[in-house]
């Protein structure tokens, strides 16, 4: 079987949950003896081609300057560039059995391909520009977005998502049938951290003292991903105990607000803003974490609370989208009510000061994660979607 995947986001541009799952991905369906052929832009480094595992290739397509226009504008422009590419790659590299898109953001070039070559389209959408809005769409810009990802899923044979949340979601803004809808959850993989003692403390000496608790927190700094509400927070949490330091890690354009926010609280003290992190860094800071906290607002799954539960740590998510599915309240984590600073606070509070009932949970958490979100599995419930569309096109009129 061979299959086009188009991908806005591939290693090294991650922009956010969207490449790291193309990134895991992709090996896992090469191994299952799938041809995959990723054409996405060539936005940050990598080779032009790559070849990959046994039988797929990237293929990094050069965007168009267009230095004034808006990011809308430049995507649809893009896609143009990527579907000259996609009928040249046709003639050397195909047919394609099948197209894989993800997400709005590569939707002119899917769904014309679909349409020039009759070849079943079939695509992951990660997130809803009307759910990153808790179910407003603010201006233009977003309102453009809601008609390609409802253009998107109307245009697909079938459409995969990350979780029932999502299935639901879809449901109600597209009005896409859940018979077209198949739920795959993303996957992590176990990371393997070994390093003595000494090592481990000195990592750890980096962000806090000895004698602190770790509450560590990673993502975008966007509205979407609730981390003012850690920030709210943590005065609630200080008022009951000072021994704590806060770690919060990553970029986006609310961080210097957030910043601003933490001194006219004054928590500075407690807070580490670490800006960037690698993923060995990132699961450093897990293994040596307390607790990690995941306070979304808007959250279709919530991989963080996978890789964290992945590296043996305590999580406390918010009680909303895909996030409720993955951790299982007082089994594999705690959840708290979303966009409530008081509900945070309890939640660090009452993990830090009940550790039996936390590594508890922990262990319920690792083995939940080796059983069900692991890669093989989630390359097996894929390869499935694709054999049923094989399937169907082979016995349908179209064409």
């Amino acid at each position: 079987m061979r299959v086009l995947m188009l991908a806005w986001e591939y290693p090294p541009h991650i922009v956010g949950g969207m490449g790291k799952h193309i990134a895991e991905l992709v090996p896992v369906l090469d191994a299952a003896g799938i041809e995959v052929h990723v054409l996405t832009p060539w936005l940050r480094g990598g080779p032009q081609h790559e070849r990959f595992g046994m039988h797929s290739h990237i293929w990094r397509v050069q965007p168009p300057a267009m230095p004034d226009y808006g990011f809308v504008s430049f995507t649809q422009e893009t896609n143009r560039y990527l579907e000259r590419f996609a009928h040249d790659l046709g003639k050397t590299h195909g047919p394609f059995d099948l197209i894989h898109g993800h997400d709005w953001l590569t939707s002119y070039c899917s769904v014309a391909l679909k349409y020039a070559w009759h070849t079943p389209l079939i695509t992951t959408i990660h997130a809803t520009e009307r759910g990153r809005g808790r179910g407003s769409l603010g201006g233009d810009h977003a309102k453009t977005i809601n008609g390609l990802e409802w253009w998107l899923a109307h245009e697909s044979w079938r459409v995969i998502v990350c979780s029932d949340f999502m299935a639901d979601q879809l449901h109600q803004f597209f009005g896409t049938p859940f018979d077209k809808l198949d739920v795959i959850a993303n996957g992590v993989n176990v990371p393997t951290i070994e390093w003595p003692s000494q090592e481990r403390q000195q990592f750890r000496q980096k962000y806090a003292a000895d004698n602190e608790k770790v509450v560590f927190s990673i993502a975008r700094m966007v509205y979407e991903k609730g981390i003012q509400v850690l920030v709210e927070a943590i005065p609630h949490v200080l008022a009951q105990r000072r021994d704590i330091k806060f770690v919060i890690a990553g970029m986006g354009p609310l961080a210097e607000q957030l910043r601003n926010r933490s001194r006219e609280l004054g928590i500075d003290a407690h807070v580490y803003w670490t800006g960037f992190v690698t993923d060995q860094d990132r699961n450093y800071l897990y293994n040596v974490a307390d607790v990690a906290v995941f306070p979304s607002i808007y959250e279709p799954f919530g991989i963080v609370a996978l890789e964290a539960m992945a590296a043996h740590c305590p999580v406390i998510v918010s009680d909303t989208g895909g996030l409720r599915e993955v951790v299982q309240i007082h089994e594999t984590g705690l959840t708290v009510y979303p966009d409530n600073p008081e509900s945070l606070a309890w939640g660090i509070l009452h993990t830090l000061s009940h550790p039996e009932w936390t590594q508890q949970r922990v262990e319920n958490a690792f083995k939940t994660v080796v059983e069900i979100y692991n890669w093989p599995l989630i390359a097996c419930q894929t390869q499935a979607v694709y054999q049923r569309v094989c399937d169907e096109r082979a016995t349908s009129m179209w064409g």
